[in-house]
């Protein structure tokens, strides 16, 4: 529910309870905070609008009157970043198979990679979000950070075409694609595991301890790692956690990832 007032003396900022509320006029028409933002992108938007759109998180459509939430973006923007990576690494590595330039193509554009390049930026302070979002540290959480770096790529597509966009997000993405080529994401192949099959499915898989053997001091855990009811992989370890590494491995090279 709308709160505030909107004020066209001041731009369209009015107080509840302390708080600075903004309008969506008043986000497009503050002109030297979204400079400042494109400076550190490197980038200008001809649509201020869709840079603004990019930016406003679901919560805020219950402070602000008019705002327009970002998934439109974020959904576009998945798909256009996919499209460069999956292009990007397919023509770098012509000897990848299938199943490599997937699971690289994954650890890319997953949410730990996303989060990174959003801190890059700095970007939470410039995120709209709501007071209740703010204040259960919305502005830090990884899956909203990647959500609006993915919306950002989406608005400035619409507003350049693929090429601009392309090379943006190379530019912004080189280190994460270079580290990625180096095979650098292998090395936590449960992480690895979780983000492709997040990339795939928007859903994760799930680990069980099917055995455990040994005194207390010496106990050797052996899991499974699943995928709507169907094992992917099998581990066996002196921790649970070398145990699950070891299924998440074997999970990585089973059919339902590899084709």
């Amino acid at each position: 529910m709308w709160h505030g007032r909107l004020d066209h003396a001041t731009g369209g900022l009015s107080r509840h309870n302390g708080y600075k509320v903004y309008s969506r006029m008043s986000f497009t028409g503050n002109n030297g905070r979204y400079s400042e933002l494109q400076k550190r992108l490197g980038i200008t938007f001809a649509k201020r609008d869709l840079l603004v759109t990019a930016l406003t998180h679901r919560s805020v459509l219950a402070e602000v009157e008019g705002a327009m939430p970002n998934e439109r973006l974020e959904f576009l923007g998945d798909t256009v970043l996919d499209l460069i990576i999956a292009e990007e690494l397919y023509k770098a590595h012509p000897e990848w198979p299938e199943g490599e330039l997937t699971k690289a193509k994954a650890a890319a554009v997953g949410e730990r990679s996303l989060e990174q390049v959003a801190r890059n930026w700095n970007l939470g302070p410039y995120i709209r979000i709501s007071r209740g979002e703010e204040s259960s540290g919305g502005r830090e959480r990884r899956a909203l950070l990647a959500d609006t770096v993915e919306a950002i790529i989406g608005a400035y597509y619409l507003d350049h075409g693929l090429e601009a966009c392309r090379a943006f997000v190379l530019r912004e993405m080189m280190e994460i694609i270079e580290s990625v080529e180096r095979q650098e994401h292998q090395f936590d192949c449960k992480t690895q595991l979780q983000e492709v099959f997040q990339a795939r499915y928007q859903a994760a898989p799930t680990y069980e301890i099917v055995g455990k053997s040994g005194p207390p001091h010496d106990r050797t855990f052996e899991v499974t790692v699943s995928f709507n009811d169907q094992v992917l992989g099998y581990g066996k370890g002196k921790s649970k956690k070398e145990a699950e590494q070891q299924a998440a491995d074997q999970a990585l090279h089973s059919p339902i990832v590899t084709q």
